[in-house]
């Protein structure tokens, strides 16, 4: 009994500190923010934060990589394999921006500041942008479903259309238009089918 509360408590700090890092860095900018900020908005101590993290560009990370999993789990959830790809694509892409849309203040958090971070941020948006490259694939070539492609979309143009779409929300959060991310499910929706058709 005593293990499972232990193991609820380091689950609540680091939600916790996950929450005091995107509320610091949306108000400050990440190369501003300080542990100090962090511990302030998760109310806890510094010496919590230092059993989870040994630096804030960790913490950063590990935050972006856990949002990021939880998007990725809204996409695949989203998935009707009855359905034509470009519907099981339209229905995911719906659920994808509107788990975002949720959540504003992590959004330049997860889509900017990362970028801050260097070689070691831009690796791990890297992984997570081929893990999204990777799902297309399967869905668009018909691994889901069991029909396969004629002329199956590439890896690389995968990830060229998953660049494009992160492009349109780059641009909608510098608008902070984060609430009418829905508006991009359309034009996401013809940048893949324009590809696909291209190839086909």
């Amino acid at each position: 009994m005593v293990e499972m509360e232990t193991q609820t408590e380091v689950h609540e700090h680091r939600h916790r500190l996950f929450e005091g890092m995107a509320h610091a860095v949306a108000a400050k900018g990440y190369a501003d923010t300080t542990i100090a900020d962090i511990v302030r908005e998760a109310s806890v101590s510094r010496r919590t934060f230092y059993e989870h993290f040994s630096t804030k560009a960790e913490c950063l990370i590990a935050l972006y990589e856990a949002s990021s999993r939880t998007a990725l789990k809204v996409l695949r959830d989203s998935i009707d394999p009855q359905h034509e790809w470009q519907t099981q694509v339209e229905h995911a892409l719906s659920a994808y921006l509107g788990c975002m849309q949720q959540n504003p203040v992590l959004m330049r958090t997860l889509f900017i500041e990362i970028l801050g971070l260097g070689t070691e941020g831009l690796a791990s948006r890297r992984r997570v942008n081929r893990e999204i490259a990777d799902f297309m694939l399967t869905v668009v070539n018909g691994g889901e479903a069991g029909r396969k492609r004629a002329v199956p979309l590439s890896p690389g143009m995968a990830m060229a259309v998953v660049g494009g779409i992160n492009e349109l929300i780059l641009e909608y959060i510098e608008q902070d238009r984060v609430g009418q991310l829905l508006e991009l499910v359309e034009p996401s929706s013809q940048l893949l089918r324009a590809v696909t058709e291209a190839g086909a």
